[in-house]
């Protein structure tokens, strides 16, 4: 039998709602022990409700199945949230906002 061999990562299409990616990213990492990711699964899912970029691709290599990969970037509506999460009666950055670690 013969070594499996990664291929790379390539581009895919895909068409999910923010509601959709919100559940994903829950259903995927949401169970990962860990105070950390659990703040990371709790910073991604408020991102995609914001309207932050997903961008999707398939690992692929020559003796299994594809796997889809996906990562979420950011946008002005998630770093302005974030602004105010940390904001309090003596100004800005008066809490800390952790976005966690991912899994």
């Amino acid at each position: 039998m013969s070594a499996s061999t990664y291929l790379g990562e390539f581009p895919k299409e895909v068409s999910r709602t923010p509601s959709e990616w919100a559940l994903l990213i829950i259903e995927r990492c949401g169970q990962i022990d860990g105070e950390h990711h659990k703040a990371w699964v709790l910073d991604q899912v408020a991102r995609v409700l914001l309207g932050a970029p997903v961008t999707v691709t398939e690992a692929r290599w020559t003796d299994h199945a594809p796997e889809e990969r996906f990562t979420v970037g950011t946008c002005e509506a998630y770093e302005s949230w974030v602004c105010a999460m940390k904001a309090g009666k003596d100004g800005p950055d008066t809490y800390g906002y952790d976005d966690g670690g991912a899994p």
